[in-house]
């Protein structure tokens, strides 16, 4: 997802996409150790993922929004 993207939903809605990435990852970390993953980029790229969101998440916070 785009920085955009997340700035424009809620905070219960980025609460529920961060969720969301965490358990994607969960999943694919398994499946690349079972050797089931066919695209290891998408590891890096929900890792990512998340870490936009705390970024926008953080940035809402620290300045008071």
């Amino acid at each position: 997802m785009r920085a955009k993207e997340l700035r424009d939903l809620t905070d219960d809605e980025l609460a529920v996409k961060e969720r969301e990435f965490k358990e994607s990852l969960f999943l694919l970390r398994l499946r690349h150790r079972t050797n089931q993953l066919e695209g290891p980029a998408r590891l890096g790229q929900t890792r990512r993922d998340i870490a936009r969101i705390k970024t926008v998440r953080h940035a809402r916070v620290a300045s008071g929004k």
